[in-house]
């Protein structure tokens, strides 16, 4: 797990970073070989597009700049669990790899309670793929860059 707090530290400040700029406090990055190779944050607000999620937009933008391959290879790190948008997006772009900070259940209460959710974990079984699946990590840290949301 150690290894995977300074990732998730630095996705936690890009959502804060997001939220500073009056989007949705979301960040994500991408790590190959142990490092990061792509990072991103949520931009809905700022772009008037509600699917302008982090874990999107860096999979948008990974697949223009990487190889398929690459990205097979590659962690995707989350300040929260991916919703079912971006797991969808992830799928499809082969990474099977996925870390996060903040839980589904915790950020439905925190700000969401009329959330709906279907696990990332559980849409990859249902697409019969194999893929590993950590968090929550640093929760409490995760957690707190909600107080930023506007």
């Amino acid at each position: 797990m150690a290894q995977h707090e300074q990732f998730i530290r630095q996705c936690i400040a890009l959502a804060i970073s997001a939220a500073k700029k009056g989007n949705e406090p979301f960040g994500a990055l991408l790590v190959h070989g142990g490092k990061v190779i792509m990072t991103a944050e949520n931009t809905v607000t700022g772009d008037n597009d509600f699917t302008r999620h982090a874990e999107l937009n860096l999979v948008v933008n990974s697949q223009r700049a990487f190889s398929s391959d690459m990205l097979q290879e590659s962690i995707l790190y989350t300040s929260t669990a991916p919703c079912i948008l971006c797991t969808g997006a992830i799928w499809f772009a082969g990474i099977s790899k996925i870390v996060y900070s903040v839980s589904y259940e915790s950020f439905v209460k925190l700000v969401a309670p009329e959330y709906k959710y279907i696990s990332c974990k559980e849409i990859f079984q249902r697409l019969e793929t194999a893929a590993e699946i950590v968090g929550p990590i640093l929760e409490k840290e995760g957690l707190g860059g909600f107080q930023f949301w506007k």
